[in-house]
């Protein structure tokens, strides 16, 4: 075991906030430990396997519907290219911090000995390293509910899939949540034979009915299976496949099931409890609104504080802990207003702010905004891309004027989404959108038509 070693400041885990902060740290001339327990995730989920892989899987099962080759073939080029993207991006994301003179790098399991001390298990080594300001940053792992079976060969969680080279002939997803159906319709599109299981009995409840009827004839139109309010009880294998036993006697034979129903923090076997930091119920670091620790001198960035699992959520949590470092202070999460997101079917479903029934149950007198794709003449790039499917809804306070929420279940909706967020966080009414000048063709133009219905 080595000496102790002391930095100015210790990153725990190469997600985004954490990353980030190392690389601001040290380009300050700071001295900066980054701890990574894994060579392949180096910069974190998203790029390693989260947004970027997935979402090159859904560009690439689109490129290449048309290609006349086998749809093994297709799917094996896209995972080609999928390890291809990740490689060249951990690469950049290592030189962002390791570039820097003061910044050191450190491959192994991190884990608390104290409040500010951390034991790193690198091989046959141990190295104890102690600092001041300490930044975890060890995101979050798939969830495995308690289903007799889960541990079996053909079950896989959306981290294994995306790596496996054969393109599975059947595949049955545990979960409709936002992962659950972008890996669903992936697959589908490459060729699978794919059903969506879950005990919800609406898809997308959190949407408003028609957003979420939408969104299901799209995927059913493009062959997905969808079981809902269904309860899987065990899964089972057979010589050949893997059983999906349901509630009720209905069995659903599959080549490999993925379980898709969410993640949790990642703060198993990290010490936390001999440096005195609190876990909340949901074993996330229990933070306050500056991203403080029970510990003084201690923070949680990104997934594993509990808050929204978003790459730039963990983003803006960077700029939390840095204000506090550098800066006066007066950042906090209660700051962010008006948060996107976004579900890369396709077309892609993007939403902000309340939906019309949340307004209406707040009490709030609402008009609302809607019209279909195919409806609207002034969007003709969703023709142009060949895609005219979906919806733009919004919803407006009647008095203000002001902009409470959308859902826009369209092409280009991962960007038109972002103005609506920024007009909301701005105060910039409905009309003042409608009203815009936009580029032309462009789907953003959209907004001038299907805010003239109000």
């Amino acid at each position: 075991m080595s000496t102790a070693t002391n930095y100015d400041a210790i990153i725990i885990g190469w997600g985004k906030g954490g990353k980030t902060l190392a690389a601001f740290l040290a380009g300050r001339g700071e001295s900066v430990l980054m701890i990574e327990q894994s060579e392949g995730m180096v910069g974190g989920t998203c790029i390693n396997i989260g947004c970027v892989p997935t979402k090159a899987l859904v560009e690439s099962a689109h490129r290449s519907a048309d290609s006349s080759a086998p749809a093994p073939v297709r799917y094996l080029d896209a995972i080609e290219r999928k390890n291809a993207l990740t490689s060249l991006l951990r690469g950049k994301n290592f030189s962002m911090v390791d570039s820097h003179d003061t910044a050191t790098v450190l491959m192994g399991r991190a884990r608390f000995v104290g409040p500010h001390e951390i034991e790193v298990s690198a091989g046959a080594e141990i190295v104890r390293v102690t600092s001041e300001r300490i930044i975890i940053n060890t995101g979050a792992v798939p969830m495995i509910p308690p289903i007799p079976g889960l541990d079996g060969p053909r079950v896989v969680s959306s981290t294994k899939l995306i790596d496996e080279t054969d393109l599975p002939g059947r595949l049955v997803v545990i979960g409709a949540g936002a992962i659950g159906l972008e890996l669903a319709a992936t697959y589908r599109e490459f060729g699978s034979e794919v059903t969506v299981v879950d005990s919800v009995d609406r898809l997308l409840p959190q949407e408003d009915d028609d957003v979420a009827a939408a969104v299901r004839e799209v995927l059913e139109e493009e062959g997905l299976t969808f079981m809902l309010g269904a309860t899987v009880e065990r899964v089972e294998e057979s010589a050949d496949a893997a059983l999906v036993r349901l509630e009720g006697g209905d069995t659903l034979t599959a080549d490999r099931v993925l379980v898709a129903v969410g993640r949790r923090p990642a703060t198993d076997d990290l010490g936390l409890e001999a440096a005195g930091i609190a876990l909340g119920d949901n074993g996330a670091v229990r933070v306050d609104e500056h991203l403080r620790t029970s510990v003084d001198g201690v923070w949680a960035v990104g997934d594993v504080n509990g808050g929204p699992q978003f790459t730039y959520v963990s983003f803006d949590d960077h700029r939390i802990v840095k204000d506090q470092l550098v800066g006066d202070g007066a950042r906090t999460t209660s700051d962010r207003v008006a948060v996107p997101t976004t579900t890369f079917i396709t077309p892609p479903l993007a939403r902000v702010g309340m939906t019309e029934r949340e307004a209406r149950e707040a009490g709030r007198d609402v008009k609302v905004a809607r019209k279909a794709i195919d409806a609207i003449a002034a969007m003709p790039r969703a023709r142009i891309v060949g895609d005219t499917r979906g919806l733009i809804k919004v919803v407006v306070d009647a008095s203000s004027d002001l902009v409470l929420g959308a859902a826009l279940f369209c092409v280009d909706s991962q960007e038109i989404v972002n103005l609506v967020a920024l007009a909301m966080r701005a105060g910039v009414t409905a009309s003042e959108l409608r009203d815009g000048i936009w580029t032309h063709p462009s789907s953003t133009e959209a907004l001038n038509e299907v805010l003239a219905t109000l």
